[in-house]
């Protein structure tokens, strides 16, 4: 599976990070950093829960 991020909707509101810490940051810079765009399946849960949360839906799972 990989993550992908639309940017140009994504607010870096920081609630992907909450919810799944080893995929998502936002930095100082106010920036969402993508830290693994191809989690281990075991993540699947989590990263469908922190895209579902995404209140701009720029957040999604391929595969």
């Amino acid at each position: 599976m990989k993550v992908e991020v639309d940017f140009e909707k994504c607010q870096s509101n920081a609630i992907c990070m909450r919810i799944a810490p080893t995929i998502f940051e936002v930095r100082e810079d106010g920036y969402l950093y993508v830290l693994n765009d191809t989690p281990d399946e075991e993540l699947r849960e989590t990263l469908i829960e922190a895209v579902e949360s995404c209140p701009t839906q720029a957040l999604s799972i391929i595969g």
